[in-house]
């Protein structure tokens, strides 16, 4: 296998460790030295920056995706040099800087992309340069050497050791259909709504799908085989309307009347379970062993997943962000800004102010919560987001970035302001 090297990727050296301070020291300087940490307290308690572990070298307006101990890099189209898409894939090590494994060039698309890893293989969807609007194309790469494989089109969605191509063509017609990751080879096909399948996602990907159709024929599908698990029309004798579905647990929940009604319909044989009369719900989502609505002009409820009864609501927070501990982490729109709240997840009386921050994207549900904000030293602050003890713990101060980071459980990722990406080892 033939490797190119993209550059050399820059690793600062530690600084020297200060000098132990003498072992007895007298009243006078304790007091000093207390009253030194207080002040750095107050003042934000700022670290000492520490260095990138490397320098990742990327076009402007890169994307950059994190996948187990792999870092991926796509590079857009750069006409001036009449370069096309390039992805470039990083192994991360336990130690030392991440090592290029391979790059490729991929076929010719604009727009954003997202990219899974499936065991050995690579898989990118983005829109294709010049293709209607949500049409999309897959490609597949084999992980170990970068060499392309199928391609085929439609967006492509994690399913245990499978994938789920969703496709919709420039006639408005849409399927779903399950494929070997490694070959491309169909497993299953079903045509969909025109409005879409609706996908619940759990640990290996998606692991349901529900296709509902404006006449109220709804049916609930396995990923893995593409068999029917139940089947009913939801809205018998009425005139077919289109209607918001969600999957949200173990429901279904359908949004009508502009917004004002929500029914739960129970996703295993799709039995009605309650209905909540609310005003101009958007969306709703899981938020631990509660349900969150959401309203389209601001605002949330708290839902009883089994009853649909309010627990209660608050006209100024906008989304729950983490559930943890019956704690949420709310944020909440404030005259000075978007600022985040730890809130007790049964009342909803919040718990702690932990200010603004712009959570990192985050890869797994077990990797760290982290919040990146601008210092006023021109660094950006980093800091672990704990919900459970309702604290924001800063650990570091990074100089030369710009943000839009990402974190797996062992690093962090972020756009630097001198281009490319920076990669932190998280403490």
């Amino acid at each position: 296998m033939t490797v190119i090297d993209l550059g050399e990727l820059r690793r600062d050296p530690a600084p020297e460790p200060p000098p132990r301070p003498p072992r007895a020291v007298s009243r006078p300087y304790r007091v000093l030295t207390v009253l030194l940490a207080v002040l750095w307290v107050v003042a934000g308690g700022v670290p000492r920056p520490e260095r990138a572990v490397a320098i990742v070298p990327a076009r402007l307006g890169a994307d950059v995706f994190l996948a187990a101990d792999r870092l991926y890099v796509v590079d857009p189209l750069d006409p001036q040099q009449g370069t096309g898409r390039l992805l470039v894939a990083y192994q991360i090590p336990a130690e030392g800087p991440p090592a290029v494994l391979w790059r490729t060039s991929l076929p010719a698309g604009g727009g954003d992309v997202w990219l899974l890893q499936q065991g050995g293989t690579v898989l990118v969807s983005g829109r294709q340069v010049g293709g209607p609007e949500g049409v999309f194309r897959t490609t597949a790469l084999d992980a170990g050497t970068g060499r392309s494989g199928w391609q085929q089109p439609g967006a492509s969605y994690p399913a245990g050791d499978g994938v789920l191509l969703q496709n919709l063509d420039v006639s408005g017609e849409g399927s779903l259909r399950r494929v070997d990751a490694a070959s491309g080879r169909t497993l299953w096909s079903v045509p969909t709504p025109l409005d879409g399948p609706n996908l619940r996602f759990g640990p290996d990907g998606v692991d349901r799908i529900v296709l509902a159709a404006p006449s109220g024929e709804v049916e609930v599908r396995d990923p893995a085989s593409g068999a029917l698990l139940a089947a009913r029309n939801i809205r018998p004798g009425q005139l077919p309307s289109w209607q918001r579905n969600q999957i949200v647990g173990d429901l279904l929940l359908v949004i009508s009347d502009n917004g004002g009604t929500v029914t739960g319909y129970g996703l295993d044989r799709l039995d009605q379970r309650w209905t909540a009369r609310l005003a101009q719900v958007g969306y709703l989502t899981d938020c631990g062993d509660l349900l969150c609505a959401y309203r389209q002009t601001g605002g949330m409820w708290v839902l009883d997943p089994a009853t649909g009864a309010v627990r209660w609501s608050n006209p100024r927070w906008q989304a729950v962000l983490w559930a943890e501990q019956g704690r949420f982490l709310v944020g909440s729109d404030d005259p000075g800004g978007p600022r985040f709240v730890v809130a007790d997840a049964a009342t909803g009386q919040p718990v702690a102010d932990l200010g603004s921050w712009e959570l990192a994207s985050w890869h797994e549900p077990g990797d760290p919560l982290i919040g990146v904000r601008p210092g006023g030293d021109g660094r950006l602050l980093v800091a672990e987001l704990d919900v459970a003890a309702a604290r924001a713990r800063v650990f570091d101060a990074l100089p030369g970035v710009l943000g839009d980071c990402r974190n797996g459980r062992r690093v962090l990722v972020c756009r630097r302001s001198a281009g490319g990406f920076g990669v932190w080892r998280l403490p």
